[in-house]
């Protein structure tokens, strides 16, 4: 491949070369006509060739270190079995801009993930460096925030860890809820029994739990009740012992309601609470997000971490994080 020179941004122009042993995993690394290459070229100011299994890199000395670098990343993933693609490519990136980032970053400056999650169905790793400290997070505390704009991967981790979890036996349930605040709580006015009442609003989290176990396991577990997805008015007058309990949308609760759901807080548990504070859906009349007052109140208690996520730790399609950039900027 060749193509025109991309402009050095920073420095004096620098050359480097890359040699892989295994040809064969070259058409992952480069993606489908040369997508992650061009990728890395209109990111990073780079001009790459590739002839056989030789890359070259041109461009400032500090870019072209780095494009070697996501380069020799990427290829180590792809050796490990992991699937490359565009936010993967955009996730290394960023990886590679917190080079002193304490445990991620080998001597070389490439991403070494301390930490992944396995479940049936896949081996999930970080993406970005909130979802490292999250995911160790996950592992330590027993109460995590996860606080952040949609599409960074809070409910989806917290998901996975729980899955994995419970796959293992460290708990012996996996509960999810999330408010159904669309319908004011009045689900009487839906149509269908229960579950049919409040499933629309659960789907995402079942997406979730359908993207990290088979379907006919997840509906088996279901059945006998190790896996529990209700809304949260379904909380009341519980607890939460050996199971691991996420609560989505959590902006979408009333103060009332989330010191309610916290206080269900049982022996052996782990308790995740995912939400954006930018997005409310609160119907009007009501003072403020039960989310917003909890991390105001709890931020600092033993035991509790609050981890916040960035319109740059986004790993859907780019564009969702530029579009949350220009929403926070017109908000700010």
């Amino acid at each position: 491949m060749s193509r025109k020179p991309v402009p050095a941004q920073h420095g004096e122009r620098s050359r480097a070369e890359l040699t892989f042993d295994r040809p064969q995993l070259l058409a992952q690394l480069f993606g489908q006509y040369d997508q992650h290459l061009v990728a890395l070229e209109n990111r990073l100011g780079v001009y790459i060739t590739a002839r056989g299994n030789r890359v070259g890199l041109e461009g400032s000395a500090e870019q072209v270190a780095m494009a070697r670098d996501v380069l020799s990343d990427l290829y180590k993933r792809i050796q490990r079995g992991e699937e490359v693609d565009g936010g993967l490519v955009d996730a290394s990136i960023a990886m590679m801009a917190e080079p002193t980032l304490d445990g991620i970053v080998s001597a070389e400056r490439v991403p070494v993930p301390p930490i992944m999650i396995r479940t049936r169905k896949k081996t999930i790793v970080p993406r970005t460096p909130a979802q490292v400290h999250y995911m160790r997070e996950l592992t330590t505390h027993d109460m995590i925030f996860a606080l952040g704009p949609a599409g960074t991967g809070k409910t989806y981790i917290a998901v996975a860890q729980a899955v994995s979890q419970l796959i293992t036996g460290s708990v012996q349930r996996l509960i999810l809820s999330r408010p159904a605040v669309e319908a004011g709580e009045r689900l009487g006015f839906l149509p269908g029994d229960m579950k049919e009442k409040v499933d629309p609003y659960l789907r995402p989290l079942y997406d979730a739990l359908n993207d990290c176990m088979p379907p006919e396991q997840v509906e088996r577990r279901i059945a006998s009740g190790e896996i529990e997805i209700a809304p949260i008015a379904f909380m009341r007058g519980r607890t939460l012992a050996d199971a691991f309990v996420i609560l989505d949308e959590a902006q979408n609760t009333t103060p009332a309601q989330m010191k309610m759901f916290l206080t269900r807080f049982g022996q052996n548990s782990r308790m995740v609470i995912c939400g954006d504070p930018n997005q409310t859906d609160l119907p009007g009349g009501v003072a403020s997000s039960g989310l917003a007052d909890a991390t105001i109140r709890l931020e600092g208690v033993e035991g509790i971490s609050l981890c916040r996520f960035t319109a740059a730790d986004v790993v859907r399609h780019p564009i969702v994080g530029r579009i949350v950039e220009a929403y926070e900027g017109v908000s700010g």
